[in-house]
């Protein structure tokens, strides 16, 4: 560090001075305007006062949200489907095995565990890298 590299801990620019007379630029009413509940001493209004009108958290609803259109799809692991006795795995296959309780709109493959056998598997999604992981051991992975 050197003695022309200092420089000051707090700011070097002065504050601005308001009601110090009209040359200063803030003279007068000091930068509040004219008249009205802002120019007025206390005046303003509080956090989220829309001007009477009703405000938006009092127009939204409070009690959650419920997206009617949202699909649910079962979840499948690999350690599910390492239990699967069949090479070739469809929903209805896992439902038979009792593997999977129930099908909502499909099934989603998850890479989570070790797949330990080759396996071609419908299903609607797959994850990047439990479709990589399923054909790098030689299986299929379809989406239907």
């Amino acid at each position: 560090m050197k003695i022309d590299e200092l420089k000051p801990t707090t700011s070097k620019e002065k504050r601005t001075r308001r009601g110090r007379g009209m040359s200063s630029g803030l003279g007068k009413t000091s930068g509040r305007g004219h008249k009205g509940q802002k120019a007025r001493s206390g005046g303003g209004v509080r956090r989220g006062f829309e001007g009477g009108q009703t405000p938006l958290y009092r127009r939204l609803p409070k009690r959650g949200f419920t997206n009617i259109h949202a699909k649910t799809y079962t979840e499948v692991t690999f350690t599910m489907l390492n239990k699967v006795n069949n090479t070739d795995v469809t929903a209805e296959t896992l439902l038979e095995e009792g593997i999977i309780g129930k099908i909502n709109e499909g099934i989603v493959v998850l890479a989570t565990g070790k797949l330990e056998k080759k396996v071609n598997v419908k299903a609607v999604r797959f994850t990047a890298k439990a479709k990589e992981q399923i054909e790098a051991l030689g299986g299929k992975a379809e989406v239907i």
